[in-house]
């Protein structure tokens, strides 16, 4: 299995604490679940490790901001995942590999050693994004 990542912001990417390489992708992907039927699995957004003044996120603030955050980006979808024709005339609303925006409390959250990661019902999907930077957290 591979592991879907951002191509184009690459920032992004360093900011989620993906792993590197293939011995560590692996290990990531045999750690997290695999969503079933209709549910997603997400990796919340954690933002910058400094602001833009130079000041250096202590790991309490990054932890805050990606329990409060409210984008994330799909990295498993269930195999039932969009496939309701009523409720989803027009297709899919997200794929793997592309931020989404939730709701603050949505989902199942649990942890790993990667992080927060949250499994979402596939109606849960407020909107996509490109650039997760563009949405700012609120406290």
């Amino acid at each position: 299995m591979k592991l879907i990542t951002p191509k184009k912001y690459k920032t992004s990417e360093k900011q989620m604490h993906v792993p590197k390489g293939k011995e560590q992708t692996e290990e990531y992907l045999d750690l997290i679940p695999n969503p079933v039927g209709y549910r997603l699995l997400v990796r919340p957004w954690s933002g910058q490790k400094k602001t833009d003044g130079g000041i250096i996120l202590s790991d309490q603030t990054k932890e805050t901001i990606e329990m409060t955050t409210v984008v994330g980006l799909v990295i498993k979808m269930g195999d039932l995942c969009y496939k309701d024709k009523d409720r989803f005339p027009n297709g899919p609303w997200c794929k793997e590999g592309q931020f989404v925006i939730y709701g603050r409390y949505s989902g199942a959250r649990f942890k790993t050693k990667y992080g927060e990661h949250r499994i979402l019902n596939d109606d849960e999907i407020i909107g996509t994004i490109k650039k997760p930077e563009d949405i700012l957290a609120l406290f």
